[in-house]
């Protein structure tokens, strides 16, 4: 039986800038960084309150996983802000969001009352965007 969730993966355009942009806007600490060849790394970064779950850095490049086709298609894809992968929880959304916002992080939707949660949704430096909620 799976019991838990140790890392998920964020697709990006530039690891070096999104690795800036999850450190010092988000405030995430990276947890690896380690060389996987001339064009990549593997780079995790980590929520500061949630160190066990991993957050992969995963550059969009031809290689073993990906043709060069499936890589175009995948940054028009991720730079179009198609994906959503996941959800930050905070404790003060509106303080949140004014010390993001103050960082140079793009938000696409304002704190909102929704049914679930106090919402507001932001993008990266590569065009995923998140859902920031504070629970009610």
């Amino acid at each position: 039986m799976i019991s838990k969730v140790t890392h998920m993966c964020v697709y990006v355009l530039n690891q070096e800038s999104a690795a800036d942009f999850y450190t010092n806007k988000l405030g995430f600490n990276v947890k690896i960084d380690v060389p996987m060849g001339p064009d990549t790394r593997w780079l995790t970064v980590t929520p500061p309150e949630q160190s066990d779950l991993e957050i992969t850095l995963f550059p969009l490049i031809a290689g073993k996983m990906f043709t060069e086709e499936k890589i175009k298609m995948l940054k028009e894809l991720v730079s179009s802000g198609t994906f959503g992968p996941c959800v930050f929880s905070c404790n003060d959304i509106y303080a949140t969001y004014e010390e993001l916002k103050g960082k140079g992080v793009e938000f696409i939707k304002p704190p909102t009352k929704e049914f679930f949660a106090l919402e507001a949704l932001f993008k990266d430096d590569s065009g995923n965007f998140f859902s920031l909620q504070q629970r009610t």
